[in-house]
């Protein structure tokens, strides 16, 4: 590729799969790990689950400079809030932050976010906050360019009432499916489960994940894929 062909100052595509679900209890907040500049990756086992406070976090999506000065803000505002009123905010005041901020300097950041957290007075809550700075609570949110893949998914397979295994393991199923068909979603999975025992953090590697519909099997080594036998045709 001739360099001087390429408009390094173009806007760059980037994508990721984020997701919160709530269940009966607390809520899961779940993302890929790639971070991609247009066709490049820049980071492969990026960690896109901010924490804010102890009981409240944040999946980011788009901008990841633009994402990670407003999970800074936020978390500072939250610290003091937590200093003056001598208990941790609630999920909803640090969702509104987060909209405040957004919404603010809309014109000017490219990010959307997904916040999750458990509180002593409304339990488990997920808010999205979209480009533009639109705040929706929703009882599950996904964001990011693999979204555009689990709509479907979702709506088929989300219920009400869940436990917090059947929820980590739709949030997981969902994100390896954004990584099999979209191309800036990748790496390993991570998981944030939150609910009144505290906060867990999962990591799933991608050789470890479900492969879906004409996925290679993990290899080694290049040779290897060139070396396996051709997948036999589908009889219609």
């Amino acid at each position: 590729m001739d360099l001087k062909e390429v408009n390094l100052s173009a806007p760059h595509s980037m994508g990721t799969t984020i997701i919160g679900v709530t269940y009966n209890g607390g809520v899961v907040l779940g993302a890929d790990s790639r971070t991609s500049t247009g066709v490049y990756v820049a980071n492969r086992a990026s960690d896109k689950i901010t924490q804010l406070t102890d009981n409240v976090y944040v999946c980011r999506s788009g901008s990841a400079a633009d994402s990670q000065i407003v999970s800074d803000y936020v978390r500072y505002f939250l610290h003091q809030h937590t200093i003056q009123l001598g208990q941790p905010a609630t999920v909803k005041v640090a969702a509104n932050l987060v909209r405040l901020i957004s919404y603010s300097n809309k014109n000017m950041l490219q990010t959307g976010l997904i916040v999750g957290g458990w509180d002593k007075y409304e339990g488990g809550k997920i808010y999205g906050i979209p480009l533009g700075g639109t705040i929706i609570e929703q009882p599950f949110a996904i964001g990011g360019s693999g979204s555009s893949y689990l709509y479907g998914f979702f709506d088929q397979a989300w219920k009400e009432g869940m436990t917090k295994d059947e929820a980590e393991q739709l949030v997981v199923k969902a994100v390896s499916l954004a990584i099999a068909r979209d191309g800036a979603s990748g790496g390993v999975v991570r998981t944030v489960i939150i609910n009144s025992e505290g906060v867990t953090r999962n990591f799933y590697p991608g050789d470890k994940l479900s492969l879906w519909h004409e996925e290679l099997e993990p290899q080694n080594s290049l040779l290897d894929i060139l070396n396996a036998s051709s997948p036999e045709p589908m009889n219609i």
